[in-house]
C-alpha cells in the first residue's frame, strides 16, 4: 500500500473530531517548567493544551488533540505549525487544517497574562 493509499483510507474509515473542552489552569512563567515560554517561539504543553510564545507579550493555546482521531499533536518551532504524527495531519497557528487528514480546526483557547501568571481558558 502507498503512502498516498494509507492516508486516503485512513481518511474514508471515519475519522472523528474529538468533542470539545473545557480547559481552566494557570502557568507560572517564572517556573522552571515553564521556561521554554521566556523566548519568543518556546512552548510548552500542558492540560491538553499547547502553549505557544508567538510576541513578545503574546500567547497562544490550542488543544493537542488531532480532530482526526485524537492522536497527540505537537508543536514545530523551526516549520511554525502544528502536526499530528499519526496520519500526517498539519495545522497552523489559529488551528486551521493546513494538511492531511484532519475534518476540523483544533480548539483555541483564550490565554491572558497577569504578571508572570499565563491563564488559559477554553
Amino acid at each position: 500500500m502507498t503512502g498516498a493509499s494509507i492516508l486516503e483510507g485512513c481518511s474514508k474509515n471515519g475519522g472523528s473530531t474529538p468533542a470539545t473542552v473545557s480547559v481552566n489552569f494557570t502557568l507560572d512563567l517564572n517556573a522552571s517548567s515553564n521556561s521554554a515560554l521566556k523566548t519568543v517561539g518556546g512552548y510548552v504543553e500542558s492540560n491538553n493544551a499547547i502553549v505557544i510564545r508567538t510576541a513578545t507579550n503574546t500567547y497562544i493555546a490550542l488543544s493537542n488533540v488531532c480532530t482526526h482521531q485524537g492522536c497527540t499533536v505537537s508543536y514545530s518551532s523551526q516549520a511554525k505549525d502544528i502536526y499530528c504524527p499519526c496520519h500526517g495531519g498539519t495545522y497552523d497557528l489559529n488551528g486551521n487544517v493546513t494538511g492531511g487528514p484532519p475534518p476540523s480546526a483544533l480548539q483555541v483557547f483564550k490565554t491572558s497574562l497577569n504578571g508572570n501568571i499565563l491563564t488559559v481558558t477554553s
